[in-house]
């Protein structure tokens, strides 16, 4: 009898090795590497079994017609905005998000809808038991629906089972490091496993036309677990982002093939589920301070959706050594350019102050647009000098400290005006359309640093005050 083959797989990023070693030579990880069986699995050659000859298929031209992905609309109007207006057949999506974030809650919301609509939708739990599930749906007042439930993780099983009958339009997984099958000789939640369990479960969809949505966990760093070729096998990627202690949810397409990948949907979590926030500009700055130095009102987009928010910033004086520098839901490196573009050009030295940065919220930009906005806050907080309450700010800083247009100019003012903003502090040479807001237009971070510092000192000296020192 031959020997067998071993190989041992890493199940931080899945690098294989002919030998066990104490820290994977691909991702750096420590203890990740578990032995696996190299002469099985669904690519490997089986023993004991001739190789399987190939069979003959067509090939197309290039040319020919081609038809829109048929979709259906899953009831939810922000769900159906970020996977590009609803899911389409035979199509495959992993969803990934921190423990607790209400990925189980939006998903049954989801199936809930589809199957309320007259189209079949299966959960199919791998972590919970189906009465856990049925307490889940009473309390969000979906007990009623005609979902069908499962407590399964044997993928053989929830393919045999899924293809009688009618084809559901919906499948869900929760989760796919909960499932295994016959095909991988190894433990369940393991990098193989995971990814003979996907690559099942993708053939299933292609074959069948039903639309499945896998959920996977994630790493302390926010990655979805198990090996990264899942993310590439599936059809899209979505993130369901939010901290704790905002009630604010986040659904962001990482990926899509049949849609756009900067749209994002926002919900609020509340006693009854999840709750669909249409206008979240509105959401985002209900709460803000109003006259509070060291606030600006960043004018940004998100896909093509305008999304007006509050930048906060905090200046203060440290007796440490090396000044702090934290920021929450905006670039570090973004923050750590702003501030050397304030040094050089502008004069005003931060090395003895802490610099903290919040984008309230818990909504997280990834724009350069956001430049101008969070140098404002950044000088009225150090200057003492709060920024107009009627003002939006939008505009890229280069190195140079030349402030840059920016896209999508009209919609940005179109959402200001409709929110009752008068004012808009933007880029020269921007394309903007005449929206009934008054445009203060800046060519330079100079000039903006200098009329919010003259603010301060006029305000110092009207409280009898000294003006603060820049540096």
């Amino acid at each position: 009898m031959s020997r067998r083959n071993l190989t041992f797989v890493c199940q931080n990023c899945g690098a294989a090795s002919a030998r066990w070693v104490g820290k994977c030579e691909a991702c750096g990880e420590w203890n990740t590497l578990v032995e696996e069986g190299d002469g099985t699995g669904i690519a490997g050659k089986l023993p004991g079994r001739a190789p399987r000859k190939g069979r003959k298929f067509s090939l197309e031209p290039l040319t020919g017609e081609s038809h829109d992905a048929p979709r259906l609309p899953s009831g939810m109007a922000e769900l159906d905005r970020v996977t590009g207006g609803g899911f389409v057949r035979g199509s495959v999506l992993l969803l990934g998000g921190d423990p607790g974030i209400g990925k189980s809650t939006l998903l049954i919301q989801a199936a809930s809808a589809l199957a309320r609509a007259g189209h079949r939708a299966v959960y199919i739990s791998g972590e919970e038991a189906v009465a856990q599930v049925r307490l889940r749906a009473e309390r969000l007042g979906l007990a009623k629906a005609p979902v069908e439930l499962a407590a399964e993780t044997s993928v053989e099983d929830v393919i045999a089972t899924l293809s009688e009958g009618a084809t559901p339009r919906l499948v869900i997984i929760d989760s796919i490091q909960t499932m295994w099958t016959d095909a991988v000789d190894a433990a369940p939640g393991t990098v193989t496993q995971v990814r003979g369990s996907a690559q099942a479960l993708i053939r299933f969809a292609k074959r069948s036309g039903a639309a499945v949505i896998l959920v996977g966990h994630v790493t302390k760093d926010g990655q979805i677990a198990g090996p990264r070729v899942v993310e590439h096998m599936v059809d899209a990627v979505m993130s369901f982002e939010g901290e704790g202690s905002h009630q604010f949810r986040i659904l962001r397409a990482v990926k899509n093939r049949f849609g756009p990948t900067d749209e994002i949907g926002v919900f609020e979590m509340t006693g009854l589920g999840l709750r669909e926030v249409t206008n979240p500009s509105e959401l985002f700055l209900s709460e803000r301070d109003l006259g509070s130095p060291g606030t600006a009102v960043f004018a940004g987009i998100e896909g093509t959706r305008p999304v007006l928010v509050e930048i906060q910033a905090l200046v203060a004086p440290t007796t440490l050594g090396t000044p702090r520098r934290a920021v929450v839901g905006w670039d570090g490196s973004r923050l750590s350019m702003v501030l050397a573009v304030l040094q050089a050009h502008c004069g005003i030295n931060l090395g003895g102050h802490d610099v903290y940065l919040n984008v309230a919220g818990g909504l997280r930009i990834n724009e350069p647009a956001a430049d101008m906005a969070a140098a404002a806050a950044l000088v009225s907080s150090l200057a003492n000098a709060p920024l107009p309450a009627d003002a939006v700010f939008f505009g890229e800083v280069s190195l140079s400290g030349a402030v840059r247009p920016v896209a999508q100019t009209a919609a940005r003012l179109k959402e200001a005006q409709k929110l009752g903003f008068n004012r808009a502090v933007m880029p020269e040479s921007s394309d903007a359309s005449d929206q009934g807001l008054r445009l203060e237009t800046v060519g330079s971070l100079v000039g903006l640093v200098s009329e919010i510092a003259a603010k301060g000192e006029k305000r110092g000296k009207s409280a009898g005050k000294p003006s603060p020192e820049d540096g």
